[in-house]
């Protein structure tokens, strides 16, 4: 379920910072990262908690953030994103974590819209405006990411991999066993909450041009997110990946075998169109044994 929203009623500033870790997973952003933890300060001189997890880096990332006062978290070698959220996340001390990026590019004046968000959904996210952050590249690549999750989840996603979002740690660990240490972790926590049947709340937020530095997504990432979203869909609803193939085939049978018997003057059952319902039904089946799989992994895990 969604929720769009533009306006939400705000908690004071004391009833939020104190319960909130945020989670910068930086590699070699010793440039850009002084900047965004001096506009961190105020969160952190009322409770909050600053983690950086250093993914890696070959600069002196790790230094600049000890001396800016987070705490910091090392990897020996660059794991990925993901990896480094999830390393930040296990880490957090307080109740509800808010990942947030190195480069600049998001607002900490929309951390307490986040936060305050929380008090009707299990995670809030951000919303860029149209095209923010995205090379011309990486576009068509990203709307046909865009496009499959939604039917996959049957639901319109306003911004499916915006890296600024708000959720409870309680929440955040149950899905980690599952997410990924490349760039698809965001993707992929947005379609397991929503096949999970969790609240989701969407909020529009200011992004800056980044100044420093440059994106180390790369182009294979889009692959392998367009893999991890059949993967999770698979995991949390399989029908929806097994039925319409099935059915797929089973149509593909039919034409063969009307063509096939229209080409021969007479009624003929071809081979072919034998494998293809063979097939259709070993595709279902496969579906309703991975839909029962599913169930009892999910029962075992609540």
């Amino acid at each position: 379920m969604i929720a769009l929203e533009s306006s939400p009623q705000f908690l004071t500033a004391s009833e939020t910072t104190s319960n909130v870790s945020i989670v910068i997973p930086a590699f070699n952003e010793e440039q850009a990262l002084p900047n965004v933890l001096k506009d961190l300060h105020a969160w952190a001189a009322r409770g909050a908690e600053i983690i950086v997890v250093d993914d890696g880096s070959t600069d002196d990332t790790a230094r600049v953030a000890l001396e800016n006062g987070a705490r910091v978290i090392r990897h020996r070698n660059n794991k990925g994103y993901g990896a480094a959220l999830k390393a930040g996340i296990r880490a957090a001390d307080r109740e509800i974590v808010v990942t947030f990026d190195a480069d600049g590019q998001f607002d900490t004046n929309d951390i307490a819209k986040l936060v305050n968000a929380l008090n009707d959904c299990d995670m809030a996210v951000g919303v860029r405006p149209h095209g923010a952050g995205s090379p011309t590249l990486r576009k068509p690549g990203k709307w046909l990411l865009s496009r499959t999750a939604n039917y996959l989840a049957q639901t319109k996603i306003p911004d499916l991999n915006c890296g600024f979002r708000a959720l409870r740690v309680e929440t955040a660990k149950r899905f980690l066993n599952l997410l990924p240490n490349g760039f698809s972790f965001t993707t992929t926590i947005t379609l397991a909450m929503f096949k999970d049947g969790y609240n989701v709340a969407y909020l529009p937020i200011t992004v800056h041009p980044r100044k420093t530095g440059q994106s180390s997504v790369r182009v294979a990432d889009g692959f392998n997110t367009l893999l991890l979203i059949i993967r999770i869909i698979a995991l949390f609803d399989p029908l929806k990946v097994f039925l319409p193939a099935s059915a797929l085939l089973f149509f593909i049978g039919i034409v063969y075998l009307i063509l096939d018997s229209l080409a021969l003057g007479r009624a003929n059952v071809a081979s072919g169109a034998v494998i293809l319902f063979v097939s259709a039904v070993m595709v279902f089946m496969f579906g309703i044994l991975a839909d029962q799989v599913s169930a009892i992994r999910r029962g075992q895990s609540e």
